[in-house]
């Protein structure tokens, strides 16, 4: 099962992501675990400069920005 986390405070982006991913969970049938993570504390443990981050299996894979759909949906099937 592939574990995803979204980090954020809850900004708008960090919602945003944390939305498409789920949909992109749901809609193409993965099987996987998405978490918020907002504790600013675990944030910082993953290095990450700025929201939203998208960490797939333990593996950041962006910070910053909400990537394309098409994108996310490649790092979880790599999972």
């Amino acid at each position: 099962m592939t574990t995803i986390k979204i980090l954020g405070s809850g900004c708008a982006k960090c919602r945003t992501l944390h939305t498409k991913v789920q949909e992109l969970v749901a809609t193409n049938g993965l099987t996987a675990t998405v978490t918020k993570v907002e504790d600013l504390v675990e944030i910082m443990k993953y290095g990450i400069l700025s929201t939203p981050g998208l960490v797939v299996n333990e593996q950041v894979k962006s910070a910053g920005s909400v990537p394309k759909d098409d994108q996310i949906l490649a790092w979880l099937r790599e999972g």
